[in-house]
């Protein structure tokens, strides 16, 4: 027989091999092939040379290497274990290396090593589930793959409590890590003996494989999930959905990989965290799992789930979960306000009883204004989504607005050229009857806020003082509750000044900017003198208003919340 290399293999015009084309095709069926259709055609002949082009060989110049070796070997040379046998399976079955040529061909030899899998160990078969990834076109279309995956589940089915596995709605096992199978213990030993190895770290008994199971690509853990049965609007196990939150954490921040790739396993995480939200998930895991989840193009239903779910409990959260970067242009601000507002919508749609709206929407009332007050000194953040934050709860989720008055100052602080119907308009979220006493004073003497402002405050806190009992018994019961919260609601700015009146008629001419804030001086400097000057005040107040002579219309106050 004739050694001489004949043959020249070109594998996707990268590498080349020279080999013997009688003693290749003793072996390959397809290689042979190709040799008696260029020996007819004669177009590829060159210094007595054939040349044959293959495209997309499993394995590349790794895989062709393994197999020129076992030919030239004459069916040995090579050792076939669980790092190698996937790419020489994929290799055999591409070259056609089977009986008909010869007896104990590679694709024999290899099939039957594969068919001993369901005793190799669990380091064993994931060692070779991975091996898949570098040939996993080929290895998924000859259906390697799916066997390999279907080891792997019954290996986790062999070593878990699969009632816990699949239980939907149910917390998972508590089960201390110490109570591992026979084998993952024996494997956790041999960790150090294999390269491929990796430890059990697992928080419960169920939860051994995570992570092991983190280090394959998207696409096997794709064909996990399914093999499981719960891919997609499937899920309802709790664990597998703990896997997926799991795996697609490590994920997260690799910049190698297409995040589109995750979309399916994200969507079948938000499937089970939705199902099983209410009982086995927290409001801060929740706001956990949308910030992770959200890297990874969740559909739009799996989005609104995920709102829904949070939004039902947000009375629930911190500030620091409604405080999520945003992660779009910064032209947009420095967080999700519209998240922010989404989920207070959905929150105010399904808090309908009584009792909610007392306790819960007070609570969120506070949390409100505190995410309001942190997010003012943004430059990015417009008038616009302010309000609309503000103004997405009712007027009961708040006792009084003093810490929503704080939030603005905050925002006109941070906002200096502010035009002045941009800050007339953001004070239209105040109610100002529910203003105490002392933030009116100091919306009041506020130079920021725009003069028609603390006029209409003043006026609101003066109609409200009209309201006060006069008689003895009222004025009995009056001083007993005088230091209650609930007075303080109620509590007019003017309720110091015996005497003084202000004429509705006088207050409705207050549009001139200028006369207004000269008004609101003499306002200030009536509160912080003594009840003896009150009377001499409110004389030249009222002569100084009638010289003024004013005749506009009050039509241009902005509205009452």
């Amino acid at each position: 027989m004739s050694l001489l290399c004949d043959l020249q293999i070109n594998l996707s015009h990268e590498f080349t091999f020279f080999v013997n084309q009688d003693l290749i095709s003793e072996y390959s069926g397809f290689l042979k092939k190709m040799i008696k259709q260029s020996n007819k055609k004669k177009k590829n002949h060159k210094n007595g040379r054939i040349t044959i082009h293959i495209e997309d060989f499993p394995g590349g110049q790794d895989g062709f290497d393994l197999v020129s070796r076992f030919c030239y070997s004459n069916g040995g040379g090579i050792s076939i274990d669980v790092s190698n046998v996937s790419l020489l399976y994929c290799s055999s079955l591409f070259l056609e290396m089977t009986e008909k040529l010869c007896s104990s061909n590679l694709l024999l030899q290899t099939e039957k090593f594969l068919e001993g899998m369901f005793y190799w160990s669990w380091n064993d078969i994931v060692s070779c589930l991975k091996s898949c990834e570098q040939v996993f076109l080929h290895a998924d279309s000859y259906g390697l793959v799916d066997k390999l995956v279907f080891g792997v589940s019954a290996k986790i089915a062999q070593n878990s409590d699969m009632s816990q596995v699949f239980a939907s709605s149910s917390t998972s096992s508590s089960a201390s890590a110490s109570s591992m199978s026979p084998e993952t213990a024996k494997n956790r030993s041999d960790s150090d003996k294999r390269s491929t190895s990796r430890s059990f770290s697992c928080r419960t008994s169920n939860e051994w494989w995570f992570e092991d199971m983190s280090i394959f690509g998207p696409k096997i853990i794709g064909k996990l999930i399914k093999n499981l049965g719960a891919y997609d609007k499937n899920n309802d196990s709790l664990v597998l959905t703990r896997f997926l939150l799991h795996y697609l954490k490590t994920k997260l921040h690799s910049n190698s990989n297409n995040k589109l790739e995750y979309a399916g396993l994200a969507d079948t995480a938000v499937q089970g965290v939705v199902l099983a939200a209410k009982t086995a998930f927290s409001c801060r895991k929740i706001f956990w799992v949308l910030r992770v989840l959200s890297g990874f193009s969740i559909s739009k239903e799996s989005r609104i789930g995920l709102e829904r779910v949070i939004g039902e409990m947000l009375d629930q959260a911190t500030l620091d979960d409604l405080l999520i970067p945003a992660g779009g242009k910064k032209e947009k601000g420095f967080y999700e306000v519209d998240l922010v507002i989404r989920l207070l919508k959905v929150f105010v749609k399904y808090c309908n009883t009584e009792e909610e709206q007392n306790l819960k929407m007070r609570r969120i009332g506070k949390l409100i204004d505190k995410y309001l007050r942190e997010i003012s000194p943004d430059q990015n953040l417009k008038v616009s989504k302010f309000l609309e934050v503000a103004e997405s709860l009712p007027d009961s989720a708040r006792d009084w607005f003093d810490g929503l008055f704080r939030a603005i100052d905050i925002y006109l602080e941070s906002h200096p050229n502010l035009a002045s119907e941009d800050r007339t308009k953001l004070c239209r979220c105040l109610n100002y009857k529910k203003l105490t006493l002392e933030t009116c004073k100091q919306l009041a003497k506020n130079p920021k806020i725009p003069p028609n402002i603390a006029v209409q405050a003043l006026k609101s806190q003066q109609l409200s003082n009209e309201t006060l009992p006069h008689s003895r018994e009222d004025k009995t019961k009056l001083n007993k509750i005088r230091n209650s919260r609930k007075y303080l609601e109620e509590k007019p700015i003017l309720v110091r000044l015996k005497g003084f009146e202000l004429s509705e008629k006088l207050v409705d001419g207050f549009e001139d900017d200028v006369r207004m804030n000269l008004e609101r001086k003499h306002w200030n400097k009536v509160m912080d003198h003594s009840e003896k000057n009150s009377k001499e005040k409110k004389s030249e107040v009222v002569s100084r208003l009638v010289r003024h002579r004013h005749t506009h219309s009050s039509s241009n106050f902005p509205r009452l919340c």
